[in-house]
């Protein structure tokens, strides 16, 4: 690891943890699982392998995770609703055990595998529970797929009004890092070569108590080369920043408005004291979104699922039997 990596971990790890009491407590007393309880199925989609779990029946209820995590993710939730619908949880194309295919991995390119891949098992009638980039490409499909949508739980979301952000400034701390990851050289020094999303981000300051090392391993083992991790660092490059990049921008801009106006059902999980989402976005949700339901899950901050999987299993079982 290089200096200047070095030099950002306890800033991003202050910007994360400023004003959070108890941020690091203990997630919930309930043993968790640090292996996935379901086996993986593989499926095409534009040529290349989309890896994912599909156990039960009835309606489709679709997992989606962002970076640089994968369906491994949310182990621990989905045993708590096996009896409430067809559990599906997908590698997004390039993380986990889907392949790697010699493309951009830009938002574009996961949106159009994603919705290939929802195409291909022709489901119908879904609901999204949706994290991190899972959640701007969930609430990208639902916005324009809104009458095949029954409703999105969703956490640590990539809309409005986290994002856009205006400018690095308004991330305080955080914006060294987003710097760093996006100017040339020095963001492929800290991704590519340094593997920091997986090492640093997601194992320690995303989450309220570090990662096992059994854990750590399972997140490890799709970037095992530079070239793979690719997608860890193209996900943070997109992250709308003054503007940019302004397509995705654009998105995300539109997925907000939308969320503001849809009355389909809404579950909305959120930490203390979180990343993306702190208390002030927290608090926009709860008085602007329609038919929304809100679930305080206790101390987290990022990866949530790691945190207090219970807590989510049983409030995500709790409102789908109630819709």
């Amino acid at each position: 690891m290089n200096s200047f990596t070095k030099t950002l971990i306890p800033i991003v790890l202050a910007a994360a943890l400023e004003g959070a009491p108890g941020a690091h407590a203990a997630p919930g007393s309930l043993g968790t699982a640090d292996v996935m309880p379901y086996d993986y199925k593989f499926i095409d989609v534009h040529g290349s392998k989309i890896a994912y779990v599909d156990e039960g029946q009835g309606d489709p209820i679709l997992f989606i995770h962002g970076n640089p995590t994968s369906s491994y993710l949310w182990r621990n939730i989905m045993p708590h609703v096996e009896d409430q619908g067809r559990l599906i949880a997908l590698d997004l194309i390039g993380l986990g055990k889907s392949d790697k295919p010699d493309i951009g991995y830009t938002y574009q390119d996961h949106y159009k595998y994603l919705t290939g891949f929802i195409d291909t098992l022709d489901l119908q009638n879904i609901t999204l529970v949706i994290h991190d980039w899972g959640s701007a490409l969930g609430m990208h499909y639902a916005r324009e797929n809104e009458t095949n949508v029954r409703g999105l739980a969703f956490m640590e979301a990539i809309v409005a009004p986290a994002v856009p952000i205006p400018d690095y400034e308004s991330l305080g701390a955080g914006g060294e890092f987003f710097k760093g990851v996006r100017t040339e050289g020095v963001g492929e020094q800290m991704i590519l070569k340094d593997n920091m999303f997986v090492e640093v981000i997601l194992s320690e300051m995303g989450v309220a108590k570090p990662l096992s090392e059994n854990v750590r391993a399972v997140y490890r083992e799709p970037f095992e080369t530079e070239q793979s991790r690719l997608p860890t660092l193209t996900f943070p490059r997109m992250l709308p920043i003054g503007g940019e990049p302004a397509d995705v921008t654009a998105i995300t801009t539109a997925n907000g408005e939308w969320l503001a106006k849809t009355e389909l059902p809404k579950l909305y999980f959120y930490a203390e004291p979180g990343a993306l989402n702190p208390a002030p976005v927290v608090d926009y949700f709860k008085k602007t979104l329609p038919n929304l339901e809100t679930r305080f899950v206790g101390a987290g901050v990022h990866y949530l699922q790691e945190d207090q999987p219970h807590v989510i299993g049983k409030g995500l079982s709790d409102w789908l039997r109630r819709n």
